[in-house]
């Protein structure tokens, strides 16, 4: 995915300049959503290894994406926050899915789109409610498709 600041001499809706790996645009998106967060729980939360946590911390900081802040309650714990282009990237990460979603979406009818909202949050829902360590429980009182 590519994200950077825009230079000045490039119109916004261009596409950025720098490269971020999938795994800095999940750490980005963790951030934004729960920050500031701890090294240790993006472990937790991205099911990865420490030392891949630290390799993309160190980079994100380096591409000046992200900063380490203390803890609030103990000074000795560093937590990882969003720098404005760190926001920016997320921001554009948002209008990009929006625009690639949206011409897909163009010719569905309003309570097809309703249908699908539905069933999204359906499926979110099932996802925040069974840890992916559970296995089969994805499929635990639900229909199977239809062949």
């Amino acid at each position: 995915m590519n994200l950077s600041p825009l230079p000045s001499a490039v119109p916004p809706a261009s596409p950025a300049v720098v490269e971020l790996e999938r795994a800095a645009v999940a750490m980005l998106r963790q951030i934004a959503d729960h920050e500031p967060l701890r090294p240790g729980e993006f472990v937790q939360v991205l099911a990865v290894q420490a030392s891949h946590v630290t390799r993309q911390v160190q980079r994100l900081g380096r591409s000046g994406h992200l900063t380490r802040v203390a803890d609030a309650d103990d000074p000795r714990v560093l937590r990882m926050r969003l720098t404005p282009l760190g926001e920016e990237a997320v921001a554009r990460l948002g209008d990009a899915g929006a625009r690639g979603v949206r011409p897909a979406l163009a010719h569905w009818s309003p309570d097809e789109l309703r249908s699908i909202a539905a069933l999204v949050r359906r499926l979110v829902d099932v996802f925040l409610t069974h840890p992916a360590d559970e296995g089969q429980a994805l499929h635990e009182g639900t229909t199977p498709p239809a062949p």
